[in-house]
């Protein structure tokens, strides 16, 4: 898990971004030291919970390996991945991530609503590497 990114569980997991007090303009990744908009001088920045649900931007399936620096174990097979660029209309931005498993490309469509939810980037036998996924809402996998 990346400190910061997110926080809570099931179902009343959230993204969590910046917003600068100066330019109102919202970040995530989120920003702790200085305002990305490169049109303000800068303000505080806050931690703000970012909207539960969005918009399908634009959607894609991940079909390779990515190379380095990805990191992963070339010794397991390869699973592809369904990516999904979601619009927070509140926050005027676009987040990218990965579908929950076994929604594909088929399942989507530019405009359906979906929501974040917890899922795991990666096992072992001593820790999970929590992160973000995007679900169809309506659908409870």
């Amino acid at each position: 898990m990346v400190a910061g990114w997110f926080a809570g569980d099931a179902d009343d997991f959230t993204l969590l971004g910046t917003r600068c007090s100066a330019c109102t303009s919202i970040f995530f990744p989120r920003e702790d030291n200085w305002c990305r908009n490169p049109g303000c001088a800068g303000g505080d920045l806050a931690e703000i919970p970012l909207s539960r649900r969005g918009r399908v931007w634009s959607y894609t399936d991940s079909r390779y390996r990515p190379p380095s620096p990805y990191v992963t174990d070339p010794e397991l097979p390869w699973e592809p991945c369904t990516l999904i660029a979601v619009e927070l209309a509140a926050e005027r931005i676009v987040v990218l991530g990965q579908a929950v498993p076994g929604v594909t490309v088929a399942d989507l469509a530019v405009g359906a609503e979906v929501e974040v939810v917890p899922g795991v980037l990666h096992e072992d036998g001593e820790r999970v590497w929590t992160t973000w996924r995007w679900r169809p809402t309506g659908v409870t996998a």
